[in-house]
């Protein structure tokens, strides 16, 4: 199947911006969505402000942004999706939200219409079953940044086909991506590698056996890491690592996905890292 159009579900969040605008810039027309036209319109500048400073640093010419722009259309109402040939739903962290939005979409897309979920950790397979069309959902679980980060993992269910399989690998190469193809186990590969390890970061930290520069300082010079743990978790957000955390501990009942009480006194005064201003760093002056 050729992918022409490509749908944006919960474009106005930072991974939702980002994969819009990867698309857009790989050639494809894209339809981004929102609840919110305040929020919508503030997601569509954002991604022309992105744009620009592309142009400034020389990555990207004028030309190449102004036709990018006119690729990305935005829309509140989601039965617009229905001529879309690949649908990416970027929505909360939430399984009843995920199942209900694609039982949603299944009725409103074309029936050989790829849909796609962003999820970082839920199960793939529960949400495809609310479909009538568990050969054509998938898992495309794109890094934050989007438009930086060269991996996407691809999460196949035991029902999906393998030409689903195959036009999403095809997708992810389109956008300049690295794809990997995993079953759709819980934390697939990345998060069930670097949850555990930003936890025990955290309790590290908590224990006073150093401070978090210096955990984060020798573990990018030690362990040749961009970036510490305790960063890395500041820039996901405090609180989308508690909500992998805590499915992951759910699913696989191991104790290390146990997250520690730093992270939820952390999650429950509201520092959430980079996006409120602090977090295990200070972010308010920068």
């Amino acid at each position: 199947m050729e992918i022409k159009k490509v749908g944006i579900l919960g474009a106005t969040g930072t991974m939702g911006r980002g994969i819009a605008q990867i698309c857009a810039q790989a050639g494809y027309q894209v339809l981004a969505s929102s609840r919110d036209e305040k929020r919508l319109a503030e997601a569509l500048a954002f991604i022309d402000s992105a744009l620009a400073r592309s142009v400034e640093r020389g990555r990207l010419t004028k030309e190449a942004k102004d036709a990018a722009l006119a690729r990305i259309k935005g829309t509140t109402n989601i039965a617009d999706f229905k001529d879309c040939d690949l649908v990416i739903e970027v929505a909360a962290e939430d399984l009843e939200i995920k199942k209900k939005t694609f039982a949603e979409l299944d009725k409103i897309c074309k029936k050989e219409a790829i849909l796609a979920t962003n999820t970082s950790v839920l199960p793939v397979t529960e949400i495809a079953k609310v479909t009538n069309r568990w050969d054509k959902v998938v898992g495309l679980h794109f890094f934050n940044p989007a438009p930086v980060m060269k991996l996407v993992e691809i999460i196949k269910t035991g029902l999906a086909s393998a030409e689903t399989i195959e036009t999403a690998k095809k997708f992810a190469v389109s956008v300049e991506k690295t794809p990997v193809v995993v079953i759709d186990a819980a934390g697939f590969i990345v998060n069930r590698l670097a949850t555990p390890f930003m936890l025990n970061a955290m309790k590290m930290l908590e224990q006073g056996v150093a401070s978090a520069q210096d955990i984060d300082t020798a573990v990018t010079l030690g362990l040749n890491h961009p970036m510490g743990p305790l960063a890395l978790a500041d820039l996901i957000g405090n609180d989308i690592v508690l909500e992998m955390a805590d499915a992951m501990h759910k699913a696989l009942k191991e104790d290390r996905f146990i997250a520690p009480p730093i992270l939820r006194k952390m999650v429950a005064d509201g520092k959430l890292g980079r996006k409120s201003g602090k977090g295990f760093y200070d972010y308010s002056k920068k």
